[in-house]
């Protein structure tokens, strides 16, 4: 067996070896680098017979059931504020709460839920949408209780007073796919009239508003005040200019942050291991993503150990007792 290191010099370490389980995502984005980097950086500080294993997911209810089921040790959830509605059986997890969740840490992505429309249709608002009934072909993800894009796409719809049925009435259609980019390539060559995803800062979400002219549809805030207040999901601001055509700040669904979670039970020292590392070695995930403009970047850089500290849900007390220790940080 070859010597493993861990990339920085330093910091806790633990006098065991172990086996622990990741999981990220289907296998070819962030959450799988952000486990890789995890997995370097506690194998580097454990004993020689570690074994770390990353599982491929899709960072929707399944992170969350796996963490449950005890299948996984952590996994990566996205958009972090899911993690609220799983530890109190809220949206996508009503009637299955998870009070054993607890966090280790945040990463940044600054993320929002887009609807953009082909502006040949004429709708600039969902006003527009419900009065004209447009047979529109809507690539988005499926709402198949798994993946958090899908769920939120039909949530905002039906919230809109457009639910499947109705748009399907009109002879409007779903096109669905798990991952964004198969979604984000039928905008671009027209299979689909619009596009109801996130993964805004992508070349796929670029390339169709260069190829195309589309209209950026506003949240109404009648909408995003209800899901604030039931689901707790705050809304946020896509900025003027960020993609050709949008003219004005587009007021839309926050979808940011990749949340890593856990059980209560996980040893504590593993959890401020971990914790320590996201905070203290922050720079080596840092260095993978600062070819791309922080405001492009699927990782918002630079890390902010004591934003990584800053969690939705209550911290696992190991993790927390790594950020306590960080001046400016005062608690999730």
């Amino acid at each position: 067996m070859t010597d493993r290191v861990a990339t920085v010099e330093g910091g806790p370490r633990l006098d065991r070896s172990l086996t622990l389980h990741l999981q990220g995502d289907w296998g070819l984005a962030n959450l799988h680098r952000i486990c890789g980097w995890i997995a370097a950086e506690v194998g580097g500080r454990s004993g020689p017979e570690t074994k770390i294993a990353i599982w491929n997911g899709y960072a929707g209810s399944d992170a969350v059931h796996a963490v449950a089921k005890r299948d996984v040790d952590a996994a990566l959830l996205v958009p972090s504020v899911f993690a609220k509605m799983a530890v109190e059986g809220r949206g996508l997890f009503e009637g299955d709460p998870h009070p054993e969740l607890r966090a280790l840490g945040s990463l940044p992505q600054r993320d929002r839920l887009v609807l953009a429309i082909g502006a040949e249709h004429g709708i600039r608002s969902f006003a527009d949408l419900r009065e004209k009934k447009p047979a529109l072909r809507i690539a988005t993800s499926p709402d198949d209780g798994v993946n958090t894009v899908g769920y939120a796409a039909h949530t905002v719809m039906a919230a809109h007073g457009i639910p499947r049925a109705d748009l399907e009435s009109w002879g409007g259609s779903y096109l669905e796919d798990g991952l964004p980019f198969p979604c984000q390539a039928w905008l671009l060559d027209g299979s689909a009239d619009a596009l109801l995803h996130e993964a805004i800062m992508t070349p796929g979400w670029r390339e169709a508003a260069e190829a195309r002219d589309l209209v950026f549809i506003p949240m109404e805030d009648a909408v995003l005040s209800q899901l604030e207040r039931d689901l707790g999901w705050p809304r946020a601001i896509l900025p003027a200019g960020y993609l050709r055509g949008l003219d004005r700040d587009l007021v839309t669904l926050d979808y940011s942050d990749f949340l890593l979670i856990c059980r209560d039970d996980l040893p504590d020292d593993l959890a401020h291991l971990i914790a320590w590392a996201l905070g203290e070695t922050r720079e080596n995930l840092e260095y993978q993503f600062r070819h791309i403009p922080p405001d492009r970047s699927p990782v918002t850089y630079p890390l902010d150990p004591v934003k990584i500290g800053t969690t939705p849900i209550s911290l696992h007390p190991g993790a927390e007792r790594y950020y306590a220790t960080l001046d400016g940080w005062r608690g999730p």
